[in-house]
Formats: C-alpha cells, structure tokens, sequence
C-alpha cells in the first residue's frame, strides 16, 4: 500500500512511455508521417546502421568529457562547500541552483553572446592583446561541451557535497592523529569516502547528456550534432516518429544496460569488501 503512490507514477510516467515508443517503433510509416499498424523491425535494423555510428561515438565521447570536466571542476567545489564555506554555505549552495531558475533558452542566448565573434570573451580576448582577429568559437565541439559542463554542473556537485557531508569529521581527525596530513587524509579517507557520490553524480551527469540537443543545436553546428539532435529531427522536421522512437528505444535500452553493468560491478566490490 505504501508502494502504490510511488509505483503508480512511474507505471503511468516512465513505464508507459517507454513501452508507447517501443511499440511505435516496430510500426511502418504511412503516407504523410502516418501509422501503419505493421510489426516490422526495419527501424531498428536502420537505426543499428553504421552511418550513425559516428553520431553515436560523438555523443558518447561528449559525455564521458562532460562528465570528467564537471568533476574536476565540481568535486573541489563540493569539498569546499563541505568543509570550508561554513556559514556562507547555504548562500553558495543558492548561487549553485541560480542556472536552475532560469530558462535554458535563456542561458543558452547568454553563452551565445559571450562566445559570438563580437562577443565578450572575443573583445576580452582583443582587450588583452591575445588575439588580433576574432575567433569563431560558436559552432565547434568547444562551445557544445562548455554549454553541457555549464547546464550540469550542478548535477555531479550535489551528490558529492551530500556524500561528502555523511563523512563522519572524527575519521579524518582520526587520520591526523595517527600521523597523516591533510593531502594523506584526503587520499586515505575523504576521497575513498566520497567514492559513491562521485559514482551517483557522474551517472547523473553522463545520462542526461546523452540525451541532450538544445547545447549542440544552438552553441554547435551539423558537425557537432549528437544523438538528440538525430531523434529531434525525426520527430519535428522528418515527421519519422517510428524511426525516432526506435533510436529512442535504442538509447534507452544502452543507458539501462549501462547502469545495470554498474550496479552489479558496484555489488561486487561490495562484497569483496565485505569478505
């Protein structure tokens, strides 16, 4: 009974859904972008054909960079929120969740006039007498990946601070006790500590960019479109629902597989702890 609530939802939010596009999927496309109620596998064997194999690498090769980048930058900032910012927390973590409360159109329209040729990074650029001509930063993997880092940021910063906040303070005075300094401590005992919030945030991180499109659709070009781009046009310029849905499928079907393989490596090392 307690369950019910909670299983509702994701029945009528997740599991429908997901089964609507895979049934979509396996349907022939009639004249004018309409259905035929055919079981066929032709949009899956196109979809699994070589020619999106580059569009597929890119879009994984953005987010596993997305996705180290953000925790480089994110996981100093989630130590800091931790252990340094003190009364000043709560104000960082508010400043943290802004790009949150605004419309991605409008950020997006921000980092396109930060990085236009008449933008303000190119007039710093000039300003400082690094650059002479203006440098055409929209429109390549550069600008794509600076708009995903920005957008999800956030997610790989939260569940660091929340792990890195469940470290009990007496384990790293332990540490210092017993001889070891701060750089030792970290290594020893923070670090190993705070291991699965850094898991939870980079599968946070790197699922939703898999997904993405607006970064790639406004900051890059053709040459830098990923998967989301691709199942974009099927459904709003092709008006190829059933081969959209079947690329859908696909990468749904490729995340939860991923997330399995992590689960059962994340038991394992478990129980090898354990024993």
């Amino acid at each position: 009974m307690l369950l019910a609530p909670a299983a509702f939802w994701l029945l009528a939010l997740l599991v429908l859904p997901a089964a609507s596009l895979l049934l979509l999927g396996v349907t022939l496309r009639g004249p004018y972008g309409a259905f035929e109620w055919s079981l066929t596998w032709d949009n899956f064997r196109r979809a699994l054909d070589v020619k999106y194999l580059p569009v597929v690498a890119r879009t994984v090769t953005y987010a596993g960079l997305t996705t180290v980048l953000c925790l480089i930058l994110g996981y100093p900032l989630a130590y800091f929120l931790s252990f340094q910012a003190g009364k000043r927390r709560d104000l960082f973590l508010v400043l943290l969740m802004i790009p949150f409360w605004t419309s991605w159109l409008v950020a997006i329209y921000s980092w396109i006039i930060i990085l236009g040729r008449e933008g303000l990074l190119n007039s710093l650029l000039r300003g400082l007498g690094i650059s002479d001509a203006p440098i055409g930063f929209l429109g390549t993997p550069f600008s794509v990946i600076l708009g995903l880092v920005y957008f999800y940021l956030p997610f790989m910063v939260l569940p660091v601070y929340a792990s890195l906040e469940k470290i009990p303070r007496a384990y790293i005075e332990a540490a210092h006790d017993l001889g070891a300094d701060r750089f030792k401590a970290f290594v020893k005992v923070t670090l190993p500590l705070s291991l699965p919030g850094v898991l939870a945030g980079s599968i946070l991180t790197f699922i939703p960019c898999m997904g993405d499109f607006l970064s790639a659709d406004f900051l890059g070009s053709p040459r830098t479109y990923l998967v989301g781009n691709l199942i974009q046009n099927q459904f709003l310029m092709a008006q190829d629902w059933q081969f959209g849905s079947a690329l859908t499928s696909l990468l749904i079907l490729f995340l939860i597989t991923g997330l399995y393989a992590q689960h059962r490596l994340e038991a394992r090392t478990v129980g090898e702890g354990e024993g």
